[in-house]
């Protein structure tokens, strides 16, 4: 179920479902969980809303959580889910309680947090968020053509929900949301019960986590899910500091949290149990970090660390929607950015111009397919898969290279266990597809 509910939340903060939730901001797609459930039906079955915290905290499952939290003065909301779910995420969570809601607090920008809050919002509700979120907001409506591209492959939208408006709105164009804004940590009272917002950068440079204390309960946003964290997704996204993940983690930690609520997936109860996990999970990332950063040290190359470094099985978290290699590559070039040492990559010079030249030395696109269809055979989808973008950037319609092409491909999504991967997959089946048409 929580891996149902963190890959719903994948699919609707592209921009034209975020500029559906929010009127005009385009989103890259928010990061939350592994699985291969349909998202539009995760959560769709849910009946009531589940109760913890001795009934103060009330959760809604969907595309991201919704919560609420009840109080003697009035509720609390902490994330807003999509657009699309939160009209049922309300409706749950209305016949829980019908108090006005004092504030709306949101763990970060992604439309899968932020998409219900024009529904939950009233005559007096204050809207929290970390500062960051400003120039967060601003950088994925100024990017809102390239995501609107980059979702529609990696997250399966249909033509229609593209969206894409204005694929070039300016540097500055985000509205503004909060009412809110804190650095680094603010505190309000609602009846009986303390909110403590902490900014705590990870998933997102705006990202944070609610602490309430009385109930020991830690909302931590995506800071955690049910995978190893996407330190680097395939849809693109500024760099996401591993460390920046683990100091927010032991700032959580510190807090000897009874209850952690994510907001993908459900939440973690037992304060023995809860260490466990965040524990474990911080090490992971930690683990990943120091590898790479040793092997940097040590004159090693990217690609040799992306096969190399593996997780220890104590502190295997699964990569249902992180990938270790991603995440290694990420802090590589997060640390060195993109020139690898070698002077060919100075100049404009496409790696496709060079693949098409020698494929024309080899004798052109058929003996390359032909290849590429031994190599698949000999169980090297991935190394076939490559010689074909070769072969195509020399022929682009060569129909036996499009066909061993699709094989390859196939062959990966069947051993993908990995969402993000396996969206990309489906896209350029689509797109092999298209080009045998």
């Amino acid at each position: 179920m929580r891996l149902a509910a963190i890959a719903a939340a994948l699919l609707v903060a592209a921009p034209a479902l975020a500029h559906a939730q929010d009127g005009a901001l385009g989103a890259p797609a928010p990061d939350g969980a592994p699985g291969a459930a349909q998202p539009t039906t995760s959560g769709a079955n849910q009946k009531e809303a589940l109760h913890f915290a001795g009934g103060r905290i009330h959760q809604a499952i969907g595309f991201g959580n919704t919560y609420l939290v009840t109080t003697r003065a009035g509720d609390v909301v902490i994330d807003t889910s999509s657009a699309q779910p939160a009209r049922r995420h309300r409706e749950l969570l209305r016949t829980v309680s019908k108090a006005p809601v004092r504030y709306i607090v949101l763990t970060h920008a992604h439309g899968d947090h932020t998409g219900g809050v024009p529904l939950w919002r009233e005559a007096g509700t204050k809207v929290v968020e970390q500062a960051n979120s400003v120039e967060f907001r601003n950088y994925m409506t100024r990017l809102s053509g390239f995501y609107t591209r980059r979702n529609a492959a990696q997250f399966g939208l249909s033509p229609e929900a593209r969206g894409g408006e204005n694929p070039n709105p300016g540097n500055h164009a985000a509205p503004r949301l909060a009412d809110v804004l804190f650095e680094h940590e603010t505190t309000f009272k609602v009846g009986d019960l303390t909110f403590r917002v902490l900014a705590t950068p990870g998933e997102t440079p705006d990202h944070a986590t609610v602490w309430i204390p009385e109930l020991k309960a830690a909302f931590v946003g995506d800071n955690f899910y049910d995978s190893f964290p996407n330190l680097y997704t395939l849809r693109g996204t500024p760099t996401r500091k591993a460390l920046d993940y683990v100091e927010s983690i032991d700032k959580v930690l510190a807090l000897n949290p009874e209850i952690m609520l994510p907001s993908h997936g459900r939440p973690v109860v037992g304060a023995a149990e809860v260490r466990r996990q965040l524990t474990q999970y911080r090490d992971a990332i930690l683990y990943v970090h120091d590898a790479t950063v040793r092997g940097m040290n040590e004159g090693k190359g990217v690609f040799e660390l992306m096969r190399t470094v593996k997780l220890p099985p104590a502190l295997d978290v699964g990569e249902g929607y992180g990938q270790i290699a991603w995440s290694v590559r990420g802090i590589y070039e997060g640390y060195a950015g993109w020139f690898d040492g070698d002077a060919a990559t100075m100049y404009a010079v496409s790696p496709a111009e060079a693949e098409a030249e020698l494929v024309a030395l080899g004798g052109g696109a058929a003996p390359i397919a032909l290849r590429a269809r031994a190599i698949l055979a000999g169980g090297k989808p991935a190394l076939a898969l490559r010689l074909t973008s070769a072969a195509l950037a020399a022929e682009p319609g060569h129909r036996d290279s499009l066909m061993v092409r699709k094989a390859a491909l196939q062959a990966l999504l069947a051993q993908s266990r990995n969402s993000n991967e396996s969206g990309w997959l489906r896209a350029a089946i689509a797109q092999a597809d298209a080009g045998l048409r």
